[in-house]
Parts: structure tokens; sequence; C-alpha cells
């Protein structure tokens, strides 16, 4: 089996401080990438010329794409990955540093699992510094043991259907993936979107290994901290309203899409349930102790397992004051 060429969708804005170390690490993969594709979003310092000066010389075919006024992360992303013309496209945050054998390891996972469309990873989080923080990215999203099992075997729609667990900074994407999955839609993170389209229409896979150290810096369009019990209190109290309000309508443009595509039938009956389960949940009685019934009967029913959280989400449901 030839190797296959790979291309790197790199979104920037403002990434001066940290852009050359992540280009350096993409760069020296043991398994070389062809071509990177940069889609700057308005920067305004000096983050497209040390990428031009970085990958001078190095034989990568650089394609700049300036935007102005900026895009957005998710229509950034969904522009970068559309000019990338290799069979496999890594997503790159501008901010963090790729293992060697990143490229590598993922590479293989692609070739021993044809019929997978994306392959992600754990990572190992960093601070400002690259001094490891005490998690895992996965650690940090309190990916339970069933979960594991699920994103390792194929069996990753399941766990989608509940909740993300891919991050963007570790996934690489088949081509034929973007295709499918474009357009990217703005309630959906591009990352998601693309792990829970590629498992409805055929697997995605979790390699082994931590492959990307992930920083942290207080300033990250989106980054991972381990929640706090504080954290948890707090989203337990909060209204909840627009929170559903956001749920049904992920669901309802996941399930048109899905209609759309050449989806099993199975996994189109499971996006009609998490459907019908978020407008459940959205439906809910504004007083708190006329929720207990319908709760309890979804629980018993195994709703809550299968399209949400378990009775950590029930629990959330039977608590949070409508707004």
């Amino acid at each position: 089996m030839s190797t296959p060429s790979i291309s790197v969708a790199l979104c920037t804005h403002n990434g001066a401080r940290y852009v050359r170390e992540q280009v350096e690490s993409i760069l020296a993969q043991t398994v070389p990438v062809a071509q990177i594709v940069l889609s700057d979003d308005a920067s305004t310092d000096d983050t497209v010329s040390i990428v031009e000066r970085a990958v001078a010389g190095s034989g990568v075919e650089l394609v700049v794409l300036r935007n102005s006024p900026a895009l957005g992360v998710v229509a950034n992303f969904e522009q970068a990955t559309a000019a990338c013309t290799g069979d496999l496209i890594a997503l790159s945050d501008q901010d963090d540093v790729w293992h060697s054998d990143k490229l590598e390891r993922i590479v293989a996972v692609f070739a021993a699992v044809p019929e997978a469309l994306l392959v992600h990873s754990d990572a190992d989080l960093v601070d400002e510094s690259l001094t490891p923080l005490p998690d895992s990215l996965l650690a940090s999203l309190e990916m339970t043991d069933t979960e594991r099992r699920e994103l390792t075997d194929g069996r990753s729609y399941a766990a989608f259907l509940r909740r993300n667990l891919v991050t963007g900074a570790t996934a690489v994407l088949r081509r034929e993936l973007v295709e499918r999955a474009r357009p990217y839609p703005s309630s959906w993170i591009h990352d998601e979107w693309l792990a829970v389209v590629g498992a409805a229409l055929a697997q995605t896979r979790l390699a082994e290994g931590r492959l990307v150290a992930y920083r942290q810096h207080g300033a990250n369009q989106i980054g991972a901290v381990k929640p706090t019990l504080r954290y948890k209190i707090g989203k337990l109290v909060e209204p909840r309203t627009d929170r559903n309000d956001r749920l049904v309508e992920r669901a309802e443009v996941l399930l048109e899409r899905l209609e759309g595509l050449p989806v099993a039938a199975d996994r189109l009956v499971a996006a009609r349930g998490k459907l019908a389960h978020e407008r459940f949940r959205r439906a809910l009685p504004r007083v708190r102790l006329l929720r207990l019934p319908a709760v309890v009967g979804a629980v018993i029913a195994g709703r809550y397992s299968r399209f949400s959280r378990g009775v950590k989400d029930a629990v959330r449901d039977l608590l949070q004051p409508a707004r």
C-alpha cells in the first residue's frame, strides 16, 4: 500500500507567540507532510510571515488564505480543509506541538482500518512553557472505560450521540469526509461535526497514546480543563432553557444531514431517537418536582444512557431551573 499524501489544515489568529513551534513539529514528522494550508483569521501580528519563514526551503507546499474580516473558528476550518488536496487531512491549531511520530502512528491506524474516516488520539496537557499538567486531554474530559472501548473498536457513533470526545488538534481525516460533511453547521464545532458524520457514515478510531502536547495558556479559543466540583455544581444551577434549545437544534441539523447521506438505517433510527430525547428534555415542566416521573421513566427506559450522559444528565434535568 502506497503512503497517502498528507495535508495539514492550520488555522490561525494572532498566533505569533507559539506558531513557529507548531510548524516546526509538523515539519519534523517521521511521516512527512506534502502540504500546509494556512487559513489566517485576520491576524494583526506576524503570524503569517512566521509560518512562511518556517516552511521556506522545506519542500512542503504552503497555501496561504487570508480572511478579513475573520470567519470564526468553524468557518475557518471549513475553508482550510476544503483547500487541502492530500489523501489525509490533519487538523492543526496554532499553539500546540505534535509528537514526532503522531502522523506515523495515525497513518498506521488508517492502513489497518481502511473503512475509518477519522482517527484521533489523546494528548498531553501542557502549560504555556510545555510543562506537563496533571491530566491528559481525555482524562480532563472524564472519558469512561466504556467510552474508550467504543472509540477504540469502531462503535464511536454511539458515544458521539451522547457527547463529543474528539479534539481537532489530535484528529486526521480522509479528504472524502470533508466532502461529505460540508457545509459545517454553525451549531456544531468543526471537530465534533466531522467526528459524528464520519462515525455515522463508516467508522472513526482512537489511536493509542498521547500524540500531541496540547498547550493551555489562558487564551485558547477552545481549551481543556478538568471540571472542578464547583464548576459541576454551577452547571446544575444555571438556567436550562438556552442549552436545551441548542441541543435540539444540533440534533435536528444532524438528522437532516444524515438523511441526505448514505447512512445505515439503524444509525438513522438512532439519530431520530437522539432528536426525540432532546425534544423530551426541552419539554420537561418548569416546576422541578413535576419533572421527576418523566425523567425517572426515561432513565429506566435507557434513553439517558443512550442519548446523553446517563444519570449525570438526568440529575441536571431534575435540578436546573427554567428561565
